[in-house]
């Protein structure tokens, strides 16, 4: 006589599939469009020795940037606002400084953007007026 076959109490579970749709684009609000974020990426750009020098050696100029901003993004809001070419951006996260003493605390982090423009391009933040 046979015998019943046997079955086995452990199943493997089923996993659902990952699907194209869970992903989300570059941390955009709900309420935002790549039209608005281009006007949002660049904070303020970064005037010092060090970025002085590197925008007269290597046409490099220096931002402070948002910090989920992705090299693309930066590159298409700089050639918007300042209508000029960009030929690459490197990225760099800034550590936040500790401070110690009576009250202890600790400075956000940041990004910083080093764009280098193409040849014949420049952008002039002296003769730029705020108003």
């Amino acid at each position: 006589m046979s015998q019943p076959a046997k079955t086995s109490a452990k199943t493997p579970a089923k996993t659902p599939a990952k699907t194209a749709a869970a992903k989300t684009p570059a941390k955009t609000s709900a309420n935002e469009t790549p039209r608005e974020r281009v006007f949002q990426v660049l904070l303020r750009p970064l005037i010092s020795e060090k970025t002085t020098a590197a925008a007269e050696k290597h046409r490099q100029i220096a931002f402070q940037v948002l910090p989920g901003a992705a090299k693309h993004e930066i590159k298409r809001a700089v050639e918007t606002l300042f209508e000029v070419k960009v030929q690459s951006v490197q990225v760099a996260n800034m550590r936040g400084k500790i401070k110690r003493g009576r009250t202890p605390g600790k400075r956000s982090n940041w990004k910083k953007a080093y764009v280098r423009l193409q040849e014949g391009h420049d952008i002039d933040f002296v003769g730029m007026s705020g108003a």
